[in-house]
């Protein structure tokens, strides 16, 4: 099996920690320490967060979604298969080497999404959007850090507390949907959510696509 190569490292905020880009091949992964934040070849959570948000939503005319993490683009390009022309997608993405890596060694994985015109990049924390833009989403889908329990930042507990999920209900438009993506599952978030005043879901979805292997959790919270 060939060795994985350091392809380049970037520095996170708030004393976060290294992330590193690595290659085996034509198999990408980024790391935080020693953890494996995400791999191109498990894709399938991913995108369910955006087509199981969307399922939710639709139909509903010129949509405005906001992405809370860039990745390597899994859930975005999935959003842009399913929604309308007249959509708009705002990505947030905190570090701004990930999205450097996403049009130099990732280009290839995510196939010139960033070049579709419903695309806006806004490379900062998510959370402060979220607090500055009241009732402007149709949905707000987050892939930050490892799911609710903070793990390369914890300044991204504060978009998990009863706090965050307020000003996330907050920001979303009537019969909006808050999706959430985490690797494991969290009876705790899941009671915060459900005192937040959203009605909430929660799923067990592949990892990869085509069912096997690992499950990941994805919460759904829809303001009525």
């Amino acid at each position: 099996m060939k060795p994985w190569i350091c392809l380049d490292t970037a520095q996170m905020p708030d004393d976060g920690g290294e992330l590193r880009l690595m290659r085996r091949d034509t198999e990408f992964s980024i790391m935080a320490g020693a953890i494996e934040l995400m791999n191109s070849r498990l894709s399938g959570s991913e995108e369910a967060l955006a087509t199981l948000t969307w399922e939710r939503l639709a139909p509903r005319p010129a949509p405005h979604i906001l992405i809370g993490g860039l990745g390597m683009g899994f859930t975005l390009r999935a959003a842009l298969a399913a929604l309308p022309t007249d959509a708009q997608v705002t990505v947030a993405e905190l570090v701004p080497a990930v999205a450097a890596w996403a049009r130099g060694p990732l280009a290839g994985v995510f196939g010139g999404c960033l070049d579709d015109p419903r695309v806006a990049i806004h490379l900062g924390d998510v959370g402060p959007l979220i607090a500055e833009t009241p009732a402007a989403w149709d949905a707000i889908l987050l892939d930050v850090d490892n799911g609710p329990e903070g793990l390369t930042r914890r300044a991204n507990d504060a978009l998990y507390d009863l706090p965050g999920l307020a000003r996330a209900r907050a920001a979303l438009r009537p019969g909006g949907v808050l999706a959430v993506w985490s690797s494991a599952p969290d009876e705790g978030f899941t009671r915060r959510l459900r005192r937040s005043g959203l009605a909430a879901e929660v799923l067990r979805v592949p990892a990869r696509k085509g069912g096997r292997g690992a499950r990941h959790v994805i919460w759904l919270g829809v303001k009525r």
